[in-house]
């Protein structure tokens, strides 16, 4: 077999391992929680059909492509859930040696490539990058509100710290901003998130 080939084909199977990276967000009928793999499958749908409420012109496959990569790095690193203060403070080390690693087995061109797409998400500084930051931290929002708040419940989440969370989102798309902060009032209201 083709050296490069080999390179890719180790890559996927290496990839694979998402599926088992459990993640703090249930599925939208509550009945468990996602896993990374389904996580990127949804943001690569949502920057698809949502494309149009970015805040500015984006390449679309390049979002599509950010999305699909963005959690590779949890299969050394693990899901660090969005509001554990003290998983947070060791996120960026774990996840940029998992980086190193898991790009590392790809060919030296695509492995810059995808590393380089990686940090770009990271940075947030890019038109798309801010678009699949805004999607990254909507998504978890939409599937908690659909199903009541169960995981906010769970984590005893406050209202300040999902909007702190999902400020990022308006650098990205006003309008995804709007349906959160709805979702935010809404499961207030409804009992679901400490108004705090």
């Amino acid at each position: 077999m083709d050296e490069r080939l080999k390179k890719q084909l180790d890559f996927l199977l290496e990839i694979d391992k998402s599926k088992n990276v459990g993640r703090q967000t249930y599925i939208s009928d509550g009945s468990r929680k996602e896993n990374d793999a389904e996580h990127s499958w949804h943001l690569a749908i949502m920057a698809i059909l949502l494309s149009e409420y970015a805040n500015e012109d984006i390449d679309v496959l390049k979002t599509v492509a950010m999305v699909l990569i963005h959690d590779i790095v949890e299969i050394d690193a693990g899901d660090t859930y969005a509001y554990d203060a003290e998983g947070n403070k060791t996120k960026k080390d774990r996840e940029t040696k998992a980086a190193d690693r898991i790009f590392g087995i790809l060919p030296k061109d695509q492995a810059e490539k995808m590393r380089c797409l990686w940090e770009e998400f990271e940075e947030r500084k890019t038109p798309e990058a801010k678009f699949a930051a805004a999607l990254d931290r909507t998504q978890p929002v939409m599937l908690t509100d659909k199903q009541g708040g169960k995981s906010w419940m769970e984590h005893e989440v406050k209202k300040s710290q999902i909007s702190k969370r999902t400020e990022p989102v308006r650098e990205g798309s006003e309008n995804l901003y709007d349906f959160i902060e709805k979702a935010i009032e809404r499961n207030v209201n409804n009992g679901y998130l400490k108004n705090e």
